[in-house]
């Protein structure tokens, strides 16, 4: 599609069924390509004065790298080609950082890592709008700094040392292909991981909980909070939810690949709790309307503790609270391990990963619908459940 780019047009373009390139009618070649995912990049399309074949020269990706810096890189290279040089062989001074993120995520990452869009997303919040559009060859160690400070400022030890690993990944990579002449962050030290949270609510903190929700968030909230905690997902998935992924007459919800954690596919019983906050979502294809990222939700129940009245918690304590009241209810590990879709757990080791095809559907189900009971007897006031092997839970 031949479109005259403009800020505004970059900034609200979308894909369409498939991903979607825009070709800029005013630098021929220039084309803004945007992912099914949202991403958008820069490329230049151009025929090689060395072969004569089609090519494509990455450019960076938007809004790391705006409008005019991708029309000006673009018109730089074709002077190049002009001159009868291809663009791709330039020097690696020219290169930005943006530039080495995208080669690295399409020659390296994408086809081998599964974790590509996770770590994908912590790029485009961390590293990208601080360090795109600089210069690959300026690159030095107190730019890590500038990345990993704000990130545990935040009391986010464990993003920090995931980002720290990033980046000097990336960079010892270009290093290897010749982009780069020596990784700057060599000899760095990663940052600590720092101590798991191990927060989980107690009954009295439920049922708090379930309560002062109408009086602290609007109903968009409401559901995806109360649904984090029913189903244990985490919350971006169920933010997410989509009614195209529900089999309500199987009572089932049916995550795919692109949308997990894991990259995996993953399947959710749906207990009648769930079912009646499902009903009552009023969004189109977004059950609940327009879609909340996990750092606006985590931001927004930042705002809301003290009207909650209970000690700090996050949207990801629902999830370890249900999967330790699940275990209370005599659910075995591996169970649990399929319900939070927990590879490590489901497929450790040859004899699981191989052997072993059975999905746990059935024994999923019966842990989603036992904890479902014991929520409704927790935020009605304390009715008895009967635990898997006889033990019951007032």
């Amino acid at each position: 599609m031949h479109v005259s780019l403009t800020d505004r047009f970059c900034a609200r373009a979308k894909a369409g069924q498939e991903q979607t390139d825009y070709f800029d009618e005013q630098v021929t070649g220039l084309t803004l390509r945007v992912a099914k995912s949202g991403r958008k990049t820069w490329t230049l399309h151009f025929t090689s004065p060395r072969d004569g074949k089609r090519a494509r020269l990455s450019l960076g990706t938007y809004p790391a790298t705006s409008l005019a810096a991708a029309r000006s890189r673009a018109l730089e290279a074709k002077g190049e080609i002009e001159a009868g040089s291809d663009p791709r062989n330039s020097k690696p001074g020219a290169m930005t950082v943006a530039e080495m993120i995208e080669n690295y995520l399409a020659n390296y990452a994408r086809p081998n890592l599964r974790s590509a869009k996770s770590l994908e997303l912590r790029i485009n919040k961390n590293i990208l709008p601080i360090l795109g559009a600089m210069k690959l060859s300026e690159l030095h160690r107190r730019d890590m700094n500038r990345i990993i400070d704000p990130i545990i400022s935040r009391g986010s030890s464990t993003q920090a040392a995931h980002v720290f690993k990033d980046l000097y990944a990336m960079t010892r990579w270009a290093v290897a292909r010749g982009d780069l002449d020596h990784n700057p962050f060599e000899g760095m030290v990663r940052p600590s991981l720092g101590k798991p949270r191990e927060r989980t609510l107690t009954v009295g903190e439920i049922r708090t909980l379930w309560d002062a929700l109408s009086l602290a968030f609007p109903e968009q909230y409401q559901h995806i909070i109360k649904l984090c905690l029913i189903t244990a997902q985490r919350v971006g998935e169920v933010a997410g939810m989509r009614r195209s992924e529900l089999d309500l007459q199987r009572r089932i919800w049916l995550l795919p690949g692109d949308r997990t954690k894991n990259s995996y596919p993953h399947s959710v019983p749906l207990s009648d709790l769930a079912l009646e906050i499902i009903q009552a979502g009023s969004g189109d294809d977004l059950l609940f309307g327009p879609l909340l990222r996990p750092d606006i939700i985590a931001h927004r129940i930042e705002h809301a503790l003290k009207r909650i009245g209970i000690p700090h918690w996050t949207a990801h304590d629902l999830r370890r609270t249900a999967l330790t009241r699940m275990a209370e209810l005599g659910v075995a590990p591996i169970v649990l391990g399929h319900v939070a879709n927990h590879r490590t757990t489901t497929k450790a080791g040859m004899t699981l990963s191989v052997y072993v095809h059975h999905a746990y559907e059935k024994e999923k189900r019966e842990a989603l619908e036992l904890w479902a009971d014991r929520l409704r007897g927790i935020v009605a006031g304390g009715a008895e459940v009967v635990a898997i092997g006889g033990k019951r839970h007032g």
